[in-house]
Formats: structure tokens, C-alpha cells, sequence
């Protein structure tokens, strides 16, 4: 046992939390988004909900979005956390884009990383069961789900049905030993 110096835990977290870079896109926590280009930074205040740009298979999404989002596209983030996907595609030049989630507690922080991003006026956070939902959202040019697998797999069905005929779907959070299934 030794005794630690009094921290302020309430501030030091912040020093954990870095920028980070995913193509010409860059996802920031608001104290490090000073400097950075607003027009292709995604800024995400962390909280409870997944999408801080922390994890790889977000920062893939972010990086194949780009190749793959085009001006005026209708575009669906199911199981949208923290709504960092559903920014970048309204960044990207997407028109209309539903950030569908089913945990409550995520909803208020995806709104406020949707308004601090200044794209309220094409991102609609909408709290729900994307199974349910993305039917009434279709036809949609571009799906984005990074989730399970066991969950990606149950959607896929509404997925095809869902996609415009040029439409694409960037799917994410697949175990490397549940890629074959």
C-alpha cells in the first residue's frame, strides 16, 4: 500500500482520450477538437454509448464510408450509440440520415453530438428496434451497423429488403472466428 497524491478524477479521465484519424475524417471529444477542420471532424462528447473513434471497427466504418457515401444519400446507422457513423455520413454529403437505437440511455448523448456537430438539420435520432424500424426508413442508399455479429446476422434479411438497388451496406463488429457463419 502507498498513499497517491489527491487527483480531481472528474478532469483527469480527459487524458485518456485522444483524436483519432480515419481517412480524411477525424473523430475528437470536444477539448481536442480545436484546430481541426469542423467540415470533416466528427466531434463526440464520450459518455456511455458506444463510438468515441476509439475502437478499430468503428474508425474501419469511417474509413469505407468515405469511398462509399455520396452527395444527397438517404442513409441508415443502426444501432447508432453515440452517432459518430451518422455524423460522418451527414459530413460526408449524406441528405437524410437515421441514427436508429434501442438503448435509451444512448439516445441524449447521440442528440448532443448531433447538435454540436451542427447536422440536426439531416441526422434524426430515432430510439427503437431496428428490425422494426428500417422498413419504414427504406429504401435506403447506404446501411452502416457496427454491432454483434448474432444481432448483424438477425438484420440482414431486413437489410437487402431495405437497400436501394445501388445500395451497400458496411457491416462491422465480426469476430474473426465468426466471419465464415
Amino acid at each position: 500500500m502507498r498513499e497517491i497524491p489527491d487527483v480531481d478524477w472528474s478532469v483527469e479521465w480527459r487524458k485518456s482520450f485522444r483524436a483519432h484519424e480515419a481517412g480524411r475524417l477525424t473523430v475528437a471529444p470536444p477539448w481536442l477538437a480545436e484546430g481541426l477542420d469542423p467540415a470533416l471532424t466528427v466531434i463526440v462528447e464520450p459518455a456511455m454509448a458506444f463510438g468515441t473513434g476509439d475502437h478499430p471497427t468503428t474508425r474501419g466504418v469511417l474509413r469505407l464510408m468515405q469511398s462509399v457515401i455520396r452527395a444527397g444519400d438517404v442513409v441508415a446507422d443502426l444501432g447508432a450509440g453515440s452517432a459518430v457513423l451518422a455524423i460522418a455520413a451527414a459530413k460526408l454529403g449524406a441528405a437524410r440520415v437515421a441514427a436508429v437505437e434501442m438503448d435509451a440511455d444512448a439516445i441524449s448523448n447521440a442528440e448532443e453530438n448531433v447538435a454540436s456537430n451542427g447536422v440536426v438539420d439531416r441526422v434524426w435520432v430515432i430510439e427503437g428496434d431496428a428490425a422494426l424500424l428500417l422498413p419504414l426508413l427504406a429504401p435506403v442508399r447506404v446501411v452502416l451497423a457496427n454491432i454483434i455479429s448474432s444481432v448483424l446476422i438477425e438484420l440482414l434479411p431486413v437489410i437487402g429488403r431495405s437497400l436501394m438497388g445501388d445500395g451497400v451496406a458496411i457491416l462491422s463488429g465480426i469476430l474473426d472466428e465468426e466471419r465464415e457463419k
